[in-house]
């Protein structure tokens, strides 16, 4: 651009010193006319530098995902290929034979409903004894009052035995009636002993029901969810193996483009996590321009951006200044147990990275990953100078079309 502007103002110095002989070609316009150009010349330079910062060093950085198999098998098929075919997120990139996979499912499905109606069946016993334990209670309920009834009969009648033999022994009362209390008395006693020995009885039911019921309790097991012990463990296994056969298909988890694809059909993948089978490369990338210290402080985020790629002779891509990445390398210091040399210090300034938004109209432009070229951020400063910068950007862009080789 430079070279366009020492070009044009020669032209009006033929003109005017030349050509129409407007002014006197004497020595006081000679220097004039070497200072101009030299002062004009550094003071846009230095004016772009400051207000349209430029850089050289443009990169395009896109994440790569390793591939690798969730569970182990022989592969039935690869719909994917290498190249610049876009694979779609959720896309199939390979699966694997999912027969065995399959047949776990079988075998804990078919497990998890003879457990379910095992566990039915147990619960239904656990009623039956709280059953028990329930009749058994009310027998010794039965009983207590049984006992308590009785056991105040008894005392009644042991007091009236008393009684007649005392009037016996006067005189005063009959024979009769105290052999009749005396008979009632001992037939009480055996009520008693009997309702004692039923209660003894209902008692024995009651903990013989008790050890059922926790005999049951111990065959189901704890609880875990609401679901008995034996159940959650092999619906557990279930969900697992369900998980796996899901795992059989392999499916992209973006928009990406596949490189290194070294699986075929036929192959065996060992389902490791060191065993990447192809790698994606990210459909949208980030692109990063670096630039030196001292070219920064107008630059904020959301100034307009435009940057050319080798790979695209003749683009110029749109943009936004996302963020400037204040840190590198240079500003960091390893822990350890030494004291930080100076040769630290006597290291090269290091450059800061600018990153890049693409502008909407410019999303569908393919940038490869690694690709490199040239940008310019214009600053909410100085716009007349951004006109420059601008037509610098575009004629660096065309230029991109030489390929200066020999060969």
């Amino acid at each position: 651009m430079e070279i366009i502007l020492l070009g044009i103002y020669s032209f009006f110095v033929w003109l005017i010193f030349i050509k129409f002989k407007l002014l006197p070609w004497n020595t006081p316009w000679k220097v004039t006319v070497v200072i101009i150009p030299i002062v004009g010349l550094a003071s846009l330079i230095l004016l772009l530098n400051i207000f349209a910062p430029s850089s050289a060093d443009v990169r395009v950085y896109k994440y790569t995902i390793p591939i690798v198999s969730q569970v182990r098998g022989r592969v039935i098929e690869v719909p994917v290929t290498e190249g610049n075919r876009l694979v779609k997120k959720g896309e199939v990139l390979f699966k694997v034979d999912p027969t065995p996979y399959q047949l776990d499912v079988n075998t804990l499905t078919a497990q998890l409903a003879a457990a379910s109606a095992g566990q039915r069946e147990v619960e239904e016993n656990l009623k039956g004894t709280r059953g028990k334990i329930a009749e058994s209670r009310g027998a010794i309920t039965q009983a207590e009052s049984r006992t308590r009834e009785v056991n105040a009969r008894l005392a009644l009648t042991r007091k009236r035995a008393e009684q007649y033999r005392e009037l016996a022994k006067t005189g005063a009362g009959s024979r009769f009636d105290l052999e009749k209390a005396e008979a009632d008395l001992a037939e009480q006693e055996g009520q008693l002993a009997a309702a004692r020995s039923a209660e003894v009885q209902a008692r024995a039911s009651e903990t013989q029901a008790v050890a059922g019921e926790q005999q049951v309790v111990q065959k189901l097991g704890g609880r875990v969810n609401g679901e008995y012990a034996q159940v959650a463990q092999i619906r557990a296994q279930l969900e697992n193996a369900k998980w796996l056969l899901e795992q059989t298909t392999t499916v992209s988890p973006c928009d990406c483009y596949v490189v290194n694809l070294q699986l075929r059909v036929g192959a065996f993948v060992a389902g490791l996590p060191l065993n990447a089978v192809m790698t994606l490369v990210e459909a949208e990338g980030q692109v990063v321009a670096l630039y030196n210290q001292n070219e920064l402080h107008q630059v904020e985020p959301g100034n307009e951006v435009e940057f050319t790629v080798n790979t695209l002779p003749g683009k110029v891509v749109k943009g936004t200044v996302d963020s400037i990445i204040w840190a590198q390398g240079a500003g960091q210091l390893q822990a350890s147990g030494q004291i930080p040399m100076s040769a630290y210090i006597q290291q090269p300034p290091g450059r800061f990275a600018v990153k890049f938004n693409i502008a909407e109209k410019d999303r569908a432009t393919f940038l490869a990953a690694g690709a490199a070229g040239h940008a310019a951020i214009y600053t909410d400063h100085l716009h007349a100078v951004h006109i420059i910068r601008k037509i610098i950007v575009r004629v660096g862009s065309y230029t991109n079309y030489l390929i200066l080789k020999l060969h």
